[in-house]
């Protein structure tokens, strides 16, 4: 396995500066935030051949949008750039797309699982020739109701998406906030797994009681290794299923400069994080 990092906890700082920072600290891979580092779809080739010359392998791109906005315009419009990008994408030789489901919250269940699945199938058939693999993460979403983000929707997708060229960006951090098993989740999908999201997540059980599911700052984002995650349970699980690909961290810890502040700490986190996880792989 690889690992790298999700650049937009430098969404603040150029791409020549993130990239450069990802070689010092002796990462392999990156994966590249478009809103923060590749603004348009012609920028693509650029951002990765900038990586590449300093030896960097470009893990995926990742698009934020809803491709379930309630406003018809505003999913038209996302949908024509996120084709934009995936062409852009493919011919630059970048393996995943990363991208985000959404809900139609003035929709059905069905309907928005049949939506995004023929929005899916389009992209999928639209860039054959370059065999670009689309992957959603499981974020719940500002409101934590998007589609597709727990055991249950990843096979309502899937039923719908048969072709491999879809599948998951697992990040075992957001199931353990919304109560799944983490392991038990990626077993059930594991030949779907494109790429792996680097972590975790902590509980503070006495605000949890206090405030309970529905109250605010119970959990929190944390660098991995320093949650409730096994993570030699979840990379040894990962390794035997025959997952060989990249390990992204994606920095979310308040503790170390997220989000957007101090910058040598949020340097830090990316290093700490890529220590603990070399001497995980390194025990498997």
């Amino acid at each position: 396995m690889q690992i790298g990092f999700y650049t937009s906890t430098f969404n603040d700082r150029p791409l020549e500066e993130v990239v450069d920072f990802a070689v010092s600290a002796g990462f392999d891979a990156i994966e590249i935030d478009v809103g923060g580092h590749i603004k348009t779809p012609n920028q693509v080739e650029a951002a990765v051949a900038l990586a590449r010359s300093r030896g960097l392998f470009v893990s995926s791109v990742t698009y934020f949008g809803n491709q379930l906005d309630a406003d018809r315009d505003k999913r038209r419009q996302l949908r024509a750039r996120t084709a934009e990008f995936a062409q852009a994408i493919g011919e630059a030789g970048v393996p995943i797309f990363v991208i985000f489901p959404g809900r139609d919250d003035s929709a059905g269940e069905d309907a928005n699982y049949d939506d995004f699945a023929d929005f899916a199938n389009g992209l999928i058939a639209e860039t054959r020739s370059t065999g670009l693999i689309f992957a959603i993460e499981n974020w719940p979403g500002p409101r934590d109701n998007f589609i597709g983000t727990t055991p249950q929707g990843w096979q309502e997708l899937f039923r719908r998406i048969e072709d491999r060229r879809f599948g998951l960006e697992f990040d075992p951090s957001h199931l353990i906030r919304i109560g799944v098993d983490p392991y038990l989740a990626m077993e059930a999908v594991k030949d779907r797994i494109a790429i792996l999201h680097a972590k975790d997540t902590a509980i503070d059980t006495e605000a949890l009681q206090a405030i309970g599911y529905h109250g605010k700052g119970w959990w929190q984002y944390k660098l991995p290794g320093q949650g409730l995650i096994d993570w030699p349970r979840l990379l040894g699980q990962a390794r035997a299923s025959g997952f060989d690909g990249t390990l992204s961290i994606e920095h979310e810890d308040a503790a170390y400069g997220w989000p957007g502040k101090d910058l040598a700490a949020r340097k830090e986190g990316e290093r700490l994080g890529l220590d603990y996880l070399k001497t995980v792989l390194s025990g498997l």
